[in-house]
């Protein structure tokens, strides 16, 4: 694995200056009081009064001293000794790490929190007021526009063709065309209403007979011989156009009409053979995929992408035209549609309301995918870290302060030390 460093705050210098004085107050408390502690020693046989000058000297060097250890065993070994349960960062880093992984992969990025902070930003609402100003949109338009014009031409149109024939043909291909053309009607026909189907039939028969009685008439003259009379090819057309019009008429107004139930078992009949007969969907799995292969579909599928990819040009070039001009008063199409999503969602609380909750899902979904990569993340970073710089960049961090524990330990030992001398001296 390769070992990294991680990254230095930016105001080291100043960090490590102001830590270096720390470390000689704290260190300078601790020699004042060695010194006074032999002074005091010293002179005790003297003066006893400095008696207690001693004890709390005495007491505040081990203290002092006894917090520099425990301050200096996080970050290295003391004065180098390695002394069990020292340099406790260096040595147990991939541990920290590991467990500052579970730390914020279990209570930064459980669902609860996640949930709770993005509810409470109204990320909807605020995206919605941000698409509703016209710039806004018209910035997003120009952006989009800017970004087709310049990955168009990087496209080979051959693989893009490629691809359409892999995704749309092969799709088309693989999926039967018979059955879901039965389910198609079946919902057609749910509720008789291809009845209605068939009135929309009749009465357009209807008028189609009503309208064409010249051309019948004209058709019966030209299909009699020339010896037949014209009042007998008349008789003939009256015949005909009275017994469709009175055969349509009956069917349109018999809803149990012989022909309507005819047409009711037939339709019923065709949906079932086209989901369970297998000879009916090998047939229409034949004509699908002849007319896949048929020439004209080819080209079809061929001229797609380039009238896209033109279509897609010419408003790419206009919208960058127009932002060159400074036409910022005309509103594109992608720009209206930008605004108009924003005012729809504005001025619709329902609307909004399921747009947060995509929101809101869309990034829990994101979080719950990857929060162990997360986590995993962090204790694989923190494990390639340098034991030496990753200790020296969290004594530069929070190493002041532990400084205080030293300074504190000096005093507060020196104080206890006079306290129990004192009450030793009163009590003996």
């Amino acid at each position: 694995m390769t070992v990294i460093a991680p990254l230095p705050p930016p105001d080291e210098a100043l960090r490590r200056d102001r830590l270096a004085r720390m470390k000689r107050l704290a260190s300078g408390l601790l020699v004042l009081s060695t010194l006074i502690f032999l002074a005091a020693r010293a002179l005790e046989t003297r003066y006893s009064w400095l008696g207690f000058v001693r004890a709390a000297a005495e007491a505040a060097m081990i203290g002092g001293l006894a917090d520099w250890l425990a301050v200096t065993a996080l970050f290295r070994h003391p004065m180098g000794i390695p002394i069990p349960h020292t340099a406790i960062i260096p040595e147990k880093k991939d541990q920290v790490g590991r467990t500052l992984g579970g730390f914020v992969q279990k209570n930064f990025l459980a669902r609860e929190v996640i949930a709770a902070r993005l509810q409470k930003l109204r990320i909807a609402e605020r995206l919605a007021l941000w698409l509703r100003e016209p710039e806004n949109a018209r910035t997003i338009a120009r952006q989009v526009a800017n970004a087709i014009a310049r990955a168009l031409p990087l496209l080979e149109d051959e693989d893009v063709q490629q691809l359409i024939d892999r995704t749309v043909s092969s799709r088309v291909r693989n999926t039967a065309v018979a059955p879901v053309l039965g389910k198609l009607l079946s919902l057609i026909t749910a509720g008789n209403r291809h009845q209605e189907l068939l009135d929309q039939a009749i009465r357009l028969a209807a008028r189609g007979v009503a309208e064409n009685h010249d051309l019948i008439r004209e058709r019966i003259a030209e299909e009699s011989p020339w010896w037949v009379p014209v009042a007998v090819d008349e008789k003939i057309h009256e015949k005909i156009v009275g017994s469709i019009e009175r055969t349509l008429e009956d069917i349109r107004d018999d809803e149990e009409h012989p022909l309507r139930v005819r047409f009711d078992e037939a339709l019923h009949q065709f949906i079932d053979k086209l989901q369970h007969d297998p000879a009916v969907i090998a047939r229409a799995e034949q004509i699908k995929n002849d007319t896949l292969d048929a020439d004209a579909v080819r080209r079809f599928s061929t001229s797609l992408w380039s009238d896209t990819k033109e279509a897609l040009m010419r408003y790419a070039e206009r919208t960058t035209a127009a932002a060159a001009e400074g036409a910022g008063t005309q509103s594109g199409a992608l720009e209206r549609a930008l605004a108009g999503l924003g005012e729809a969602l504005l001025a619709d609380p329902h609307l909004l309301a399921r747009a947060d909750e995509a929101i809101v899902n869309g990034a829990l979904a994101v979080v719950e995918r990857h929060q162990d990569e997360v986590g995993a993340l962090i204790a694989s970073t923190v494990k390639a870290w340098d034991p030496e710089v990753t200790s020296q960049r969290i004594e530069l961090a929070i190493g002041r302060d532990l400084q205080f524990i030293r300074i504190n330990g000096t005093i507060v030992g020196g104080l206890v030390g006079l306290l129990l001398y004192t009450a030793s001296r009163f009590i003996g």
